[in-house]
């Protein structure tokens, strides 16, 4: 088992930042893309190898969100049509999110069998997303989906300001 931390807000500034293990070592870097369409993050390992992409669908009446793990689509992240409260589904073969996970705390089932979890934590190297990796070659996938989901709370909270989404 192992636990990993991406810094909570990553997409404010700037559209680079990097995921750590516990002792704050840089595991995964995530890249955006900067004024380009359609807009992407890319997350690479040490050996700056791309594992996954996150795609944001450019002209859909409501925001959807890709995911590829090692080139093969994964998981889709949909905002659904609500008149009060922004609802988003996740969509993803054999995965099953349970839990709140809008506000990143979840379980990651493969299967039925727990994979990862995580959970929002205050007290770390600045507020933080923990994620606690059960299989290993799930980790990839794990970390998308994280950061993925985040990207859809950023273009949440900016439709919300009147930015659009």
């Amino acid at each position: 088992m192992r636990q990993l931390y991406i810094k909570q807000k990553v997409f404010s500034l700037s559209g680079k930042f990097s995921v750590k293990d516990q002792e704050e070592n840089e595991v995964y870097f995530v890249e955006g893309s900067f004024m380009q369409i359609p807009k992407t993050f890319s997350i690479m390992d040490v050996a700056c190898q791309e594992v996954a992409m996150i795609t944001k669908k450019t002209f859909s009446f409501l925001p959807t969100f890709f995911v590829e793990v090692h080139g093969q689509e994964m998981v889709t992240i949909k905002k659904e049509f609500s008149f009060l409260k922004a609802r988003y589904s996740i969509d993803a073969a054999g995965i099953e999110v349970q839990g709140n996970w809008w506000d990143m705390d979840f379980e990651v089932y493969r299967n039925g069998e727990l994979i990862g979890a995580v959970s929002k934590k205050w007290f770390t190297w600045g507020d933080s997303y923990q994620l606690i990796i059960v299989e290993d070659e799930m980790e990839p996938l794990l970390v998308s989906l994280v950061v993925a989901i985040d990207c859809a709370k950023a273009a949440q909270s900016a439709a919300a300001a009147g930015g659009g989404a």
